[in-house]
């Protein structure tokens, strides 16, 4: 069941996505837009509850609820910049809106890019982290929380890897083709 309805919750985000950007740029409701757009905490809260419920009423504590925690956290941490990334795109393709703003591809704007970037992977692992804890916690010393563990290591590789990522286009950022590095002559 907790599959089912991490699946459920994924494609309900995609479906208010595509809902509430077509109501306010196809349909030009944009506050019908905005509310369907504000719904989309509540599929985490709905998958929040159903999953401490199940480890309540004696789940065993597995890869589901791991998954589960690693759902919300993801969507917490980098929801809303898949919204504002999405919505910069329709605006831009159906409303005429601007055009989306590109990364930027060298130098220490690049590097600042893939430190914000970094930061909203480590806040999606650091909620995920809290609540696979606070499940741990909550099963206590009784149930096994091997499964929970194994998740938070997961997500602990995954910041170990944005930070290396960000840390190396600050260290080594990438040169503009053409233009030489200070001090070369």
């Amino acid at each position: 069941m907790m599959v089912a309805l991490v699946v459920a919750c994924e494609v309900a985000f995609w479906v208010l996505l595509a809902a509430g950007l077509a109501f306010r740029y196809g349909l030009r409701m944009p506050r019908t837009g905005l509310a369907l757009l504000l719904c989309e905490p509540l599929l985490e809260v709905v998958l929040l509850v159903v999953t401490a419920t199940d480890l309540k009423n004696g789940g065993e504590p597995d890869w589901k609820h791991g998954l589960a925690a690693v759902y919300i956290g993801f969507t917490v941490g980098l929801g809303h910049s898949t919204v504002t990334w999405a919505d910069a795109r329709v605006a831009h393709r159906f409303a005429g809106g601007p055009p989306p703003v590109t990364p930027p591809k060298y130098g220490m704007a690049r590097a600042a890019h893939e430190w914000r970037t970094a930061a909203r992977w480590i806040v999606a692992s650091g909620v995920a982290l809290a609540l696979l804890q606070a499940a741990a916690w909550y099963v206590g010393d009784d149930g096994d929380t091997g499964s929970l563990r194994t998740w938070q290591t997961r997500l602990l590789w995954v910041i170990g890897i944005n930070l290396v990522v960000a840390a190396s286009y600050t260290l080594f950022p990438k040169r503009e083709p053409g233009k030489e590095p200070a001090g070369s002559r």
